[in-house]
This record gives structure tokens, sequence and C-alpha cells, in this order.
């Protein structure tokens, strides 16, 4: 099937919606919040995304099957900033480019780096088809410019197949510069946190393979309690394989998964399994994220479970991250790409999905 094309502007997008696609597979709308930020709803036969095309190209609701996927906070709706803790209400963002993670005290980046809010510029809804089947991808492109400095150009996209409630979020970038370049990335999915929910991984639950982070970054407002809890998580995180206990995650809780087993597909997958027996999901692979980090929430500001984010380095900051051997190196003119599956999975999606994730 060749690729049809429709290009967005800005000013396709209003208060009262606009059809842009319709059909027995797919349906596109725009439309705007009421803050006045644009967004694109993607829809298939199992649900809906709605996407910021000119906002980092951040995917703020995701809703399959009826369910809600996306974390708990207080924004009701995203707002027009570069600031992402204005902000902070999305299922997914794009975390990086030049620089991830909280920073620490040598580090002068926001929180994140600058990818998550940037501007975007081109972009464009495409509908294709493969082996697989049809499908739809919404795109769009950020040029990273800085005098004397850096110079890239990312481009993030979304797609959506017909008749399934799982999508791949993926990442191109290209160093248009030189001169080398610093690349950190993220795929920071915040999925809903599910009470009494259970996390399925590629890895036994001790302190080898899900190692609890015993820094307490900035944002986080420490206690005696907390810095007690993370030494017990530090020798023995399986408590926290089930989401039980409500104070066990406030403050958050953030693990780095390590010595995760890779299925003979190639992908390293990982599930948080619900009571009705429907879970998420998270799939990608280890050759272009080496890590995977864990950040469980649930206080009276937000419930979170981003149970598996994977990444190109740990979340401790450029400075520490670059001691560590851990940040990327792109040279001149060079590519990367990167690609996560992620979504909502059935009852009967979901038990054949653990048994490939429990194979030894």
């Amino acid at each position: 099937m060749h690729p049809f094309e429709i290009h967005l502007s800005p000013d396709q997008f209003n208060d009262r919606g606009r059809c842009v696609v319709s059909s027995g597979v797919f349906n596109v709308e725009l439309f705007r919040y009421d803050t006045g930020v644009p967004a694109v709803r993607l829809k298939n036969s199992r649900g809906s995304l709605e996407v910021l095309p000119y906002c980092g190209q951040m995917i703020w609701s995701a809703r399959f099957d009826g369910v809600d996927l996306t974390m708990v906070s207080p924004f009701r709706a995203p707002r027009p900033t570069q600031d992402l803790l204005a902000t902070y209400g999305c299922f997914l963002y794009h975390s990086g480019i030049l620089r991830n993670g909280n920073p620490g005290p040598e580090d002068d980046h926001g929180l994140h780096g600058e990818m998550p809010c940037a501007p975007m510029e081109n972009a464009k809804l495409t509908i294709g088809g493969d082996e697989r089947g049809p499908w739809l991808e919404l795109s769009s492109d950020c040029e990273y410019l800085r005098g004397f400095g850096d110079h890239y150009l990312a481009r993030p996209a979304v797609r959506l197949r017909p008749d399934s409630a799982c999508f791949e979020v993926r990442m191109a970038v290209r160093n248009l510069g030189r001169e080398p370049m610093d690349l950190m990335y993220m795929c920071h999915a915040n999925f809903a946190f599910l009470p009494g929910g259970q996390l399925v991984q590629p890895a036994p639950f001790d302190a080898a393979h899900t190692a609890v982070r015993a820094a307490v970054p900035a944002i986080v407002q420490s206690n005696p309690d907390y810095l007690k809890r993370l030494e017990e998580m530090a020798r023995d995180p399986a408590v926290t394989e089930r989401l039980e206990d409500a104070m066990l995650f406030d403050p958050e809780l953030v693990f780095y998964l390590r010595g995760l087993r890779e299925n003979e597909d190639g992908l390293t997958r990982f599930m948080l399994k619900g009571g009705d027996g429907a879970a998420f999901c998270v799939r990608y692979r280890q050759k272009e994220f080496p890590h995977a980090i864990r950040w469980l929430l649930n206080n009276s500001r937000a419930q979170v479970a981003g149970f598996a984010m994977p990444a190109t380095c740990e979340v401790e900051g450029y400075t520490a991250e670059r001691r560590k051997g851990y940040v990327r190196q792109l040279a001149g003119g060079e590519s990367a790409t990167f690609s996560v599956e992620l979504g909502q999975l059935t009852q009967a999606e979901a038990i054949a999905e653990e048994a490939i994730i429990r194979v030894v």
C-alpha cells in the first residue's frame, strides 16, 4: 500500500474540532483543548490517543477497551508551556535529547532535558500498510539549533493499527552538525497506577535486578521514614511486585531494572496486570535501549506507574551519567532510531504475554 500523507498546520485546529480522516478503519480529529493547545485524536476500533503535534509530540491521553491508561494528575488539560512541570499530566513524553533525568548539583539542565515540551514543526498524518496490515501514523519534526552549539533533527512518531490496543512510539534523531553530540533519551510512559496490580518482568524481584535509586532528587520531599524505606528496598525490593500498600509509594520509588531477559524475537517485555486480568504492556529492544527505569508514585498529587521506561541511560542527570559512561555520542551526520510498543492487553492477550515473559 502506497502511503498517503496529510500535512497539518496550526490554523487547521479549532475549539469545535475537525474530522480529517473517517473510514471503517481509522478516524482522525483535529481540535484544541480549552487551554488553546492543538491536539490530534487518533481512533481505531479499540480506542484512541490524543497527541500534541506541536508540543514535544506528547501523548496526552491514551484510552483503549474503555480503560484510561494515563496517570492521574491535577492537570485536566495540557497547558501552553515549555516547562514540563507546568503541564505534567500526560501519558507519554519524549525525555532527552541532549540531557535526561533529574539534574544533579553539577548540572544546569532542566528536568528530563529539552524535548518533553519542545516546539515542533512539519506535523503530518500518514496512512500506509505493511505485512501486518494498515497503519495510521502521526509524526512531527523538531530542529534544535544553538549558535556555536549542537544542531539536530528529532522526529517523533506514533503509529496505530486497526484492531489493536497496542501502538508504536518511535523517535529518530540525526546529528546535523559536524561535531559529535551527546545523546540521552528515555521513552517516559506514565501509565495509570493500578491499586493491587501485579508487575510482571523478565528478571527476578531481587536487589541485583530491581535496584532502588538511592539518590533523592530535589523535587522529592524526603523524610526519615522515606530514607529508611529506601534502605529496605535496597536489600529487598520484592514487596513492590504488587501495588498493594499505597503508602509504600509516597514519596516516589525509582528502580533501575537490570539483567533483563530478551525473547527469541529480540523484544524485552513488561506488564502491569490489573485485578480483572487485563494488563498494560511495554515492549522494546535492548540494542536500542540498554537501560530500563521504573517510577512508582501514589499520593494526593499524582498516581502513576511508569513501570518500564526504556532509556539509553539512567536518570541521575548529565554529569553523573557521563561519569558512569552512559552518555552516548552521536557522530556528525549520524542517526539513531528508537521504537517502543506499548498499550493495553485483554485478559487472553495478557495470559499469552505473561507466558512469553516468564519463559526461562
